[in-house]
């Protein structure tokens, strides 16, 4: 057996029904073509929110109050969800060795208002440390400081959307006073705008006062909702997370040797990064699978057309068996005619799905990311759809008669 005749005489084969072979190939190029683009879907939004969660500080530590769940897995009353206090703060912000930043947060809702015109909005109670924290640039005017912290004065940052909302685009609102529920704050500064994140959440519709001045003028509480922290590094994340548990666990009076479980939770952004990194891929991989059995679907138009194709050269085969060809010989030429015409489909199904990703995923603000695992499983996929559904043709040809087949008319 000389398998560059049968592989020249299959192409060959092949190409003498050309639209027949075409519209074979037509569906392993769509599905080929969908898997690509699912997959560039998943991953682009993947690494889309990996980059903004990045943005925001890879090395950021959040402590909330409240341990994750209570007995049971139910969650804790109310007066559970009130254990941070200032001393934790001030813990925190003393003999750091881990820890490079620290703000605690307070937060209100509510109307604020200039002149005539008013907008609803978030007042965020931070530290004067947060804008460096949260790598947020102060664009007009400057950042409140820590006097400011200590006195609870009545000083803001406003985002870009409360500036339109309230002075107009373009306006210098710096040393205006706007009212956020009857509390009058005076603008020192304008935070340089994010826009939408991946969520949606317009970044930019916020306010940042001191956090005294939120929690004893605003909220009126003696609590934070939660304290954000920055770790010096990346690599130091998790010291920085030993770190502020322990000096928390001492204000708290949480013993080890007690067993008691902590009345607060630390999360880091890594964790957050490789949880969301894990979602979405099992997403990916919905998709692909879901685009996938479009591949099924054209490995069953395969085996079809290769079986008219048996039937239709019946005579032929009959001739060349007559001449000594065995029927593994006969099998092997038409399961090289099944495999040319799914890896045919599935290299124009690479150009394909690698031009949808490339034309679509820009437009629809995502990075164009295609594996190249995945462009390998496809053409891994292709020769098995063309042996799997080319098997069945090739054996019937391969167990035909010879002389039954030379009759066939």
């Amino acid at each position: 057996m000389n398998i560059i005749n049968l592989i020249k005489v299959s192409i060959t084969a092949v190409a003498a029904n050309k639209m027949r072979s075409f519209l074979s190939t037509l569906g392993i190029i769509i599905g080929v073509g969908a898997v690509i683009a699912m997959m560039s879907i998943g991953q682009g939004a993947k690494q889309n929110i990996r980059a903004e969660l990045s943005t925001m500080g890879s090395n950021l530590l959040t402590i909330r109050p409240g341990a994750d769940n209570g007995p049971g897995g139910v969650r804790k009353d109310p007066s559970a969800m009130q254990t941070l206090k200032l001393s934790d703060y001030q813990s925190l912000s003393q003999n750091r060795e881990f820890v490079k930043y620290v703000s605690p947060e307070v937060m209100a809702s509510g109307q604020v208002v200039y002149g005539n015109k008013n907008a609803t909005t978030t007042v965020y109670g931070e530290s004067e440390e947060y804008p460096d924290m949260k790598q947020w640039k102060v664009e007009q005017g400057v950042a409140f400081t820590q006097d400011d912290v200590r006195r609870s004065a009545k000083v803001c940052l406003v985002g870009k959307t409360v500036v339109d909302n309230l002075f107009g685009e373009g306006a210098d609102p710096v040393g205006k006073v706007i009212r956020f529920k009857s509390i009058p704050l005076s603008i020192v500064g304008v935070l340089k705008s994010k826009g939408y994140n991946s969520w949606g959440m317009d970044q930019d519709d916020v306010i940042i006062a001191p956090f005294t001045c939120v929690m004893k003028r605003i909220a009126a509480q003696n609590y934070f909702s939660s304290i954000n922290c920055s770790a010096v590094s990346e690599e130091l994340s998790d010291a920085a997370m030993k770190e502020i548990q322990h000096k928390l666990r001492e204000n708290h009076k949480i013993k080890d040797a007690s067993g008691d479980s902590d009345d607060f939770s630390v999360r880091s952004m890594a964790e957050m990064m490789e949880a969301i990194g894990s979602t979405m891929d099992m997403v990916t991989l919905i998709l692909g699978i879901a685009a996938g059995f479009s591949l099924l679907i054209a490995g069953i138009g395969i085996m079809n057309i290769m079986l008219v194709s048996v039937t239709e050269r019946t005579k032929e085969i009959g001739l060349r068996m007559a001449v000594g060809a065995t029927g593994f010989v006969i099998s092997v030429q038409f399961l090289i005619e099944a495999i040319v015409i799914s890896v045919t489909g599935g290299i124009f199904g690479v150009l394909l799905g690698l031009g949808a990703s490339n034309t679509i995923m820009p437009l629809v603000g995502l990075p164009s990311v295609v594996p190249t695992w995945a462009i390998v499983l496809s053409f891994c996929i292709c020769v098995a759809i063309g042996c799997i559904f080319g098997y069945l043709p090739a054996r019937k040809a391969a167990n035909m008669d010879p002389i039954e087949a030379i009759r066939h008319e």
